[in-house]
């Protein structure tokens, strides 16, 4: 019993001691928004839907969850958004060419489509991140309005 207490003391300590130390976050600014939907023009409601659904996780700007002041929670959020980032970054979007762009939104199609995205442990803790059908369909619909934008644009040699 002795022993058990000492190790839950020991345990405690570290766990305290650990919150101080935080990853590095994912705070740029929301102009990096402005060229992905300048170019990829969704109407109000798909702005909407990603704003609320993708953006904390594909860009360089993250509206953190106070649950993210605890470790290992925040690096497990962390690790989560360069993963989205290395997929799909909409604040990068000036360095990708046609070609990239159109099949990040082949991808985006198919993820959303297939409802594998929003990711299950996105929605759960934010419950207005889960997409109606009707949402489904618009995010759909823009897809494919964009994609089809970017095939009748000229293709690099």
């Amino acid at each position: 019993m002795r022993n058990s207490k000492k190790v839950l003391g020991v345990l405690l300590v570290v766990f305290i001691a650990v919150q101080f130390i935080d990853p590095e976050e994912n705070v740029g600014s929301t102009a990096s928004f402005e060229s992905f939907l300048k170019d990829t023009n969704p109407n109000e409601e798909v702005t909407a839907i990603l704003k609320t659904t993708c953006f904390d996780c594909h860009s360089d700007v993250t509206n953190y969850p106070w649950y993210n002041e605890i470790t290992p929670l925040n690096f497990w959020l962390s690790d989560h958004i360069k993963d989205g980032k290395k997929h799909f970054n909409i604040s990068a979007w000036d360095g990708y060419s046609v070609k990239k762009k159109d099949h990040k939104f082949e991808e985006l199609i198919e993820m959303v489509e297939s409802k594998e995205m929003p990711l299950k442990s996105y929605t759960y803790v934010h419950s207005e991140a889960k997409l109606t059908d009707s949402q489904i369909a618009a995010v759909i619909d823009w897809g494919k309005k964009v994609r089809f934008k970017y095939s009748l644009a000229p293709q690099p040699q």
